[in-house]
């Protein structure tokens, strides 16, 4: 067993390292297409771990053996929600205007309300030293669908979901949001009707591609070490920032910890420096030093967490079911009510629950030139996703009290 600090952080880079690698190689693109190269980031670690190639985070005795993973996750998630929302052109969300607003705000109100319900329904037929925890990992799920695995981590740390219930979730995740998007996907060959019976204003999504492409594409530059070390001390500095000021805050128990307002000061500090210069650093490749530090999060993170609870996760992937149907049907009552195209209305759906990522994907499917739409309201679900987690969360809490 490895249990030197530096062997083990060796162990969770190259892991992530060999599966990005994997994840651009062309024979094994319709692999990693039902399979999300993530998930399989986080997932080795859990299982080397379980080999016992590397320490699992506790012992028998519940005492700490190696600090290393908490070390990590503790100071690269910070830094990462700074180096990505860097890259967030506010101006650029805004100009959407109203309807994909409201819409994207209905999906994201469904999230909200469904978790509590799902919870209040599903969370007696859960092991029952799960179940007082259980909010939590509700909490973060929430986060994820609206706004991503970023907003998913931040708010897990921030309430202190135990890492055997974060890897529930994250497979539910996973299960979840790629059926979710199959369907959506689906849904596409019957727009035409839907939008008939709908009266959709089918000329606003001519105006949402107007309005998402008039910035058009920022030119990219090599990552330069002058680049590289900017954005390493901006991330580090407004870590240690965050770090500080969180400790003079107050504290809700059990809810908002210090280090949960260091990962809500982080992100403001990230949306500030987006609307300065600072975000000319973006063209150097910030978003990519931001995500290869999410996945070494998201490598420690699986590195502890442990499969004693795994018979769960067919309730939590009913329950997710029932969730993201009641997400649905907010999101169709909102579509009727506007008149928004289906297009527009999926476009909304997978931007929440799937993210910045897929969401262009679904919503080129569904109309042309659609994309950049759908990725301004993921990068809108990534800046709101963590906020929006911890009010969930909240209910949840409330919820699992009753």
């Amino acid at each position: 067993m490895i249990k030197d600090p530096l062997g083990i952080i060796a162990v969770l880079l190259v892991i992530e390292g060999l599966v990005i690698y994997a994840a651009d190689l062309p024979k094994l693109r319709w692999f990693f297409k039902y399979v999300p190269f993530m998930f399989l980031i986080y997932l080795l670690p859990m299982v080397v771990g379980t080999i016992g190639l590397i320490p699992p985070e506790c012992g028998p005795g519940e005492k700490v053996i190696t600090p290393v993973y908490g070390a990590i996750v503790k100071y690269c998630l910070p830094a990462c929600l700074i180096l990505l929302l860097i890259n967030v052109d506010l101006r650029a969300i805004f100009r959407l205007g109203g309807v994909a607003f409201a819409v994207m705000a209905a999906g994201a109100l469904g999230v909200m309300v469904g978790g509590p319900v799902v919870l209040a329904i599903f969370g007696r037929w859960l092991p029952p030293e799960i179940q007082p925890q259980m909010w939590t990992g509700f909490g973060a799920l929430s986060a994820s669908w609206m706004g991503g695995s970023t907003n998913l981590l931040a708010v897990a740390k921030g309430v202190e979901t135990p890492s055997a219930i974060v890897g529930m979730v994250i497979i539910v995740d996973t299960v979840i949001a790629y059926g979710w998007m199959s369907m959506l996907m689906l849904m596409a060959g019957r727009q035409a009707q839907f939008d008939r019976w709908n009266r959709s204003r089918i000329g606003m999504l001519e105006e949402l591609r107007r309005r998402a492409s008039a910035d058009g594409a920022r030119e990219a530059h090599p990552i330069t070490l002058r680049g590289i070390v900017l954005m390493f001390s901006i991330a580090i500095g407004g870590t240690a920032v965050a770090m500080w000021a969180s400790t003079k805050l107050p504290e809700v128990p059990q809810m908002i910890t210090a280090y949960t307002w260091a990962i809500i000061l982080a992100s403001i500090f990230g949306l500030i420096l987006s609307m300065t210069p600072a975000r000319r650093l973006a063209r150097f490749g910030t978003s990519s030093i931001g995500y290869g530090l999410l996945y070494f999060v998201l490598a420690a993170i699986g590195a502890m967490a442990n499969l004693t609870h795994l018979a769960s996760v067919p309730v939590l992937v009913l329950a997710g079911l029932v969730w993201v149907l009641i997400h649905g049907i907010f999101l169709l009552t909102a579509g009727r009510l506007l008149r928004a195209p289906l297009a527009l209305i999926a476009t909304a759906s997978q931007a929440n629950i799937g993210g910045v990522v897929s969401a262009p994907v679904v919503a080129e499917v569904y109309q042309t030139g659609l994309a950049p739409v759908a990725l301004l309201l993921g990068v809108l679900g990534n800046v709101l996703g963590t906020y929006l987690g911890l009010c969930c969360a909240a209910l949840c809490r409330m919820v699992s009290q009753w």
